[in-house]
């Protein structure tokens, strides 16, 4: 199983009344971090802004990197590990244009492009962009359409299409990307008309970020089902899983580690103890984590994307990375 790091975009916890953005500078050392020891790939996520009370902060929206030139500054950086995007918000980017920028940071990253589309969830980035928040499966298909779409762009052009939603008359992107006949696509969600597209005409489902092996398995279940009915092969399906995580050397360690992480991060764990906030996350001892990646990696997970705090692409700890690599055996 391949091991992937959600890289900081966001300063949850910044001491300002209204955070700024997070310094460029420790997104870059994260990924050449990361790519040092070892790790697989490299994700960044798709907002406007975050609000850091949904995850246990203070009510305010803190701003990210834009996914698409942070990924084309970071293929410049790296050599050797994937690039990603979990996941890019179909509604909000025009297909063809987002298609183009997709095939620029696949030609500059030498060809180590994943591509995470989605619906979109924040009602809110919808008003501030000006865009319809539409319902779920009007969203759903525009990002069946934009798939269609960004495939179709990918094999360079002339390329017409007539959606519902997207609307494309001879458009061209040169230079083509360098995976072929297309790098990656996957889908993120959990719905079962999410899979049922998935299924039908994505290569990948990513979903995030709090998952037992008991749930898991039964939204795997829809998924088989889905494939079945779209006569597919469900082992030709990328099957990757977004979790938070905590590591610790031996009890004690993560015992301590865990207190550090209440008293660094007001609210995010939510009055929890250790115990019950080790449910659907990546947290034990580095023996304990081992066995739990081993039974992600037996329900046919290949790719698992770990933010190692409580938070979505939030800064690591000092040596949050070191031990989730000597977890994994990286």
């Amino acid at each position: 199983m391949e091991i992937g790091i959600a890289l900081p975009q966001y300063d949850f916890f910044a001491p300002e009344p209204e955070p700024g953005p997070l310094p460029w500078a420790i997104v870059e050392a994260t990924a050449r971090h990361a790519e040092a020891l070892g790790f697989h790939s490299l994700w960044l996520s798709d907002h406007l802004f975050l609000d850091s009370s949904r995850y246990g902060g203070p009510s305010r929206r803190c701003p990210g990197f834009d996914p698409l030139p942070a990924l084309g500054a970071l293929a410049r950086v790296t050599h050797r590990i994937r690039l990603g995007t979990l996941t890019l918000c179909v509604p909000l980017r025009p297909a063809t244009l987002t298609a183009k920028q997709l095939a620029t940071v696949d030609v500059l990253s030498g060809g180590r492009l994943t591509v995470g589309l989605g619906a979109g969830w924040s009602e809110d980035e919808f008003l501030v962009a000006g865009v319809p928040f539409r319902r779920p499966g009007q969203r759903l298909r525009q990002v069946e359409e934009a798939i269609h779409v960004t495939r179709g762009m990918f094999g360079g052009g002339p390329f017409s299409f007539e959606g519902r939603y997207e609307h494309v008359t001879d458009a061209m992107c040169l230079p083509r990307p360098l995976q072929q006949p297309s790098p990656p696509i996957w889908v993120g969600g959990s719905g079962d008309r999410l899979l049922d597209l998935v299924a039908r005409v994505a290569d990948g489902w990513n979903t995030a970020w709090i998952w037992t092996p008991e749930r898991y398995q039964a939204r795997l279940d829809t998924l088989y089902a889905a494939c079945d009915r779209a006569g597919r092969d469900p082992a030709t399906v990328t099957l990757s899983l977004g979790q938070y995580s905590l590591i610790g050397e031996d009890p004690a360690d993560l015992g301590r580690r865990f207190e550090h992480l209440r008293s660094t991060t007001p609210g995010a764990l939510g009055g929890a103890s250790l115990d019950g906030w080790r449910r659907g996350r990546l947290v034990g001892t580095v023996d304990e984590v081992r066995d739990q990646l081993a039974g992600w990696e037996a329900l046919g997970v290949s790719t698992l994307v770990v933010s190692p705090r409580p938070m979505p692409f939030s800064v690591p700890g000092p040596d949050d990375l070191e031990i989730l690599a000597h977890a994994c055996r990286l």
